[in-house]
């Protein structure tokens, strides 16, 4: 079961009453209670500026675990490699955080945070292994109760993000269902099914899947 941390001595943002703004809130801090009370609430952390910021998108991509788009390609990429969960969690979280990756927001701070997660058992990472036994691509982010706070991926073979991927809604359709949040669409996150949805109606879901039970698999860890 996953440890839990001493509760935030912040008020954290009010998601439903957020206004316009993607951005809810700057400030707090990045212990493990501040960081999974904001996300119990609809919010992220993501820094700005040199600040810690927390986000809340009007339009909050999801990725329905029915309506995830699998090419032939990408089936048969699934077939030509190994995936595991939580074997190099520390190995995919620095793979993200190259800081010669375009748009690369994670800082030193937020990984450090998201490694203590890990160590509490609430942050995870899904891998892709190569036949020779590689890490060749992977994503990480926060399970509890049935929702995976998607975080970040990356891929040094064509089709392995997305083969973590699959994994992942695999696994969570196989909890017996859940959301997966990525946060703000992408052309690429579109093309492989994933929809935005308004924020109200995020927080309604989020309510929901935060009372199901978490994956055996990440239970586990």
């Amino acid at each position: 079961m996953p440890v839990e941390p001493p509760p935030t001595v912040w008020e954290l943002p009010d998601a439903a009453s957020a206004g316009e703004s993607d951005l809810v809130g700057i400030g707090a801090d990045l212990e493990p209670g501040t960081i999974l009370a904001g996300y119990r609430r609809g919010l992220f952390p993501m820094p700005l500026d040199g600040r810690l910021a927390w986000w809340s998108p009007q339009a909050r991509a999801v990725l329905p675990l029915d309506g995830l788009r699998i090419s032939r390609s990408l089936r048969k990429a699934c077939a030509r490699f190994e995936v595991r969960v939580d074997a190099a969690f520390d190995e995919v979280i620095t793979a993200c955080a190259e800081p010669t990756r375009p748009g690369g927001w994670i800082s030193a701070e937020i990984k450090a945070a998201y490694v203590s997660l890990h160590d509490l058992g609430w942050a995870h990472s899904v891998e892709v292994w190569s036949p020779e036994g590689a890490l060749v691509g992977g994503l990480y982010g926060l399970a509890i109760g049935g929702l995976f706070a998607g975080e970040s991926m990356f891929h040094r073979v064509t089709d392995a993000s997305k083969v973590a991927l699959v994994a992942l809604v695999g696994l969570l359709r196989d909890a017996g269902g859940g959301l997966i949040d990525a946060q703000w669409r992408t052309d690429h996150l579109a093309s492989l099914g994933v929809i935005e949805i308004a924020r109200a109606d995020y927080l309604e879901r989020l309510g929901a899947v935060l009372a199901l039970p978490t994956a055996a698999v990440f239970d586990g860890h």
